[in-house]
């Protein structure tokens, strides 16, 4: 008796569901987030491009950066295409890589890393400072003291005699790249470096930079340089002075 007492309640007790009106309260306030959130993203003037800030210059001017990057003040922070204004930013000579962000809520941040100087190269009576790729970054009438004259043949830039002794600068250190005078790579594959003390090194390929410079102190250390003196390091485990 007492059971089906029970049970009469449970079934005289009306059922409880979802309240429509709440679900639909729920879905009207999701959707006005949405909205207002898009709003503030894309139609509002509060996070829109207010300033470009760009680091890492010394040699380009910062005017030629926002004018290459090409963003428009006012422009919603959402809508900049980021992929594009790195390819503009690079596009400039002297920028070798860029990187753009943005600086919620209201700066474009650029990143630059400009090219930097690493040989030179006679033309005409003067001489240009080249990156790696051979870009010209600046010219002088005078010799640089701090960057190693190169020998190559054809056009400078692109060259990739200029390449490869780029990569000996790059792998050598600090101490043997200021005793050096003149890296000629017209060859490739027989590239000679001519140091200030009137000695020579047959460097042979440009690769293995760090073993070869290793072996070449190695062999100064024990046969001091002087003039005439040559130091194949071409094969670093048969390395021989004459």
């Amino acid at each position: 008796m007492g059971a089906d007492r029970t049970r009469a309640r449970n079934e005289a007790a009306p059922r409880r569901g979802s309240d429509p009106w709440k679900v639909a309260f729920a879905v009207l306030l999701v959707v006005s987030l949405i909205c207002v959130v898009t709003w503030v993203l894309l139609g509002s003037r509060l996070l829109v491009v207010r300033d470009v800030a760009v680091t890492g210059l010394d040699r380009v001017p910062r005017e030629e950066v926002v004018a290459a990057v090409a963003v428009d003040t006012g422009t919603p922070l959402i809508r900049v295409d980021l992929d594009r204004g790195r390819e503009r930013a690079e596009s400039l000579d002297l920028v070798e890589s860029a990187r753009v962000t943005r600086g919620w809520p209201a700066t474009l941040d650029v990143e630059v890393v400009e090219r930097r100087p690493l040989l030179a190269v006679r033309v005409g009576e003067e001489y240009r400072l080249v990156d790696g790729d051979g870009v010209r970054i600046e010219d002088s009438p005078t010799r640089p003291g701090t960057h190693p004259l190169v020998r190559v043949t054809g056009e400078i830039e692109g060259n990739d005699a200029v390449r490869a002794a780029a990569d000996i600068v790059e792998g050598a250190p600090d101490s043997l790249i200021a005793q050096i005078q003149l890296i000629d790579a017209t060859d490739t594959e027989q590239i000679t470096v001519e140091l200030g003390n009137g000695s020579l090194v047959e460097w042979g390929l440009a690769q293995g930079a760090e073993d070869k410079s290793e072996v070449l102190r190695v062999l100064m250390r024990e046969h001091p340089p002087e003039e005439g003196r040559v130091y194949d390091v071409g094969t670093p485990d048969l390395a021989i002075v004459r």
